[in-house]
């Protein structure tokens, strides 16, 4: 089975980088598995993962990574399962009302590879094998901040958490049939911009074993 585990950053999956690193000397615990950088935002993670799975055609891709969450019964440091994301910023704000692309008809709601204005995992049923929270995401090209946004967000599309890689995977990866599961360990609170009330040790720790757990299952399960 061949693994590609992907991520915005080196250093929010640097522990399972090393962990896998130094297996592969020692053993075959992990079998095929290579790591990718996609780097930050919309438009790197689309482009990288598109050229990515038309030249590996891996069998799973496992997206890794770090997030805020609007909803504050989530506890920081904490790993979820996305199984919905939504574009949380491509449109226009019209009179303090956010209007999205479908708001504006300038894509149809059921427009393949969304269903109602969602990117769905159809993959997660059979790849979240941890039993991780499955929740919804919004993917942001602009970290939210302000108060009026966060309300404006969560009124319109009731999301759990927000990242700025997340809808570019789903997208790509539906459109292009390849299995896909995201991971993302809660760092901190949508808005609090106190880093020092972050937890971003305590969730790239949870994240990277999470992630390591969920290799050797899919190992173990399928090969």
């Amino acid at each position: 089975m061949k693994i590609i585990i992907t991520a915005a950053t080196h250093f929010e999956v640097a522990p399972a980088y090393q962990q896998v690193n130094i297996a592969s000397i020692t053993s075959k615990k992990y079998g095929n598995i290579n790591f990718h950088v996609s780097g930050v935002g919309m438009l790197a993670a689309a482009f990288s993962f598109t050229r990515l799975l038309m030249k590996e055609r891996p069998d799973i891709i496992i997206q890794a990574g770090i997030a805020g969450a609007f909803d504050t019964n989530i506890s920081l440091g904490n790993t979820v399962a996305v199984k919905e994301e939504l574009l949380g910023d491509t449109g226009v704000e019209e009179n303090g009302i956010w209007k999205d692309i479908f708001d504006l008809k300038l894509v149809n709601s059921d427009a393949a590879p969304f269903e109602q204005k969602k990117l769905i995992n159809p993959y997660l049923n059979r790849l979240n094998l941890l039993n991780l929270m499955e929740i919804r995401s919004v993917t942001v090209n602009e970290i939210t901040t302000n108060p009026l946004r966060i309300q404006q967000l969560k009124n319109k599309y009731d999301p759990c958490i927000e990242s700025m890689e997340g809808a570019s995977l789903h997208y790509v990866c539906n459109e292009l049939s390849v299995p896909y599961i995201q991971l993302r360990s809660i760092s901190n609170y949508v808005g609090e911009r106190d880093k020092s009330k972050w937890k971003m040790k305590e969730a790239i720790i949870n994240l990277n074993q999470m992630l390591l757990q969920l290799v050797e299952r899919l190992i173990s399960e399928h090969g």
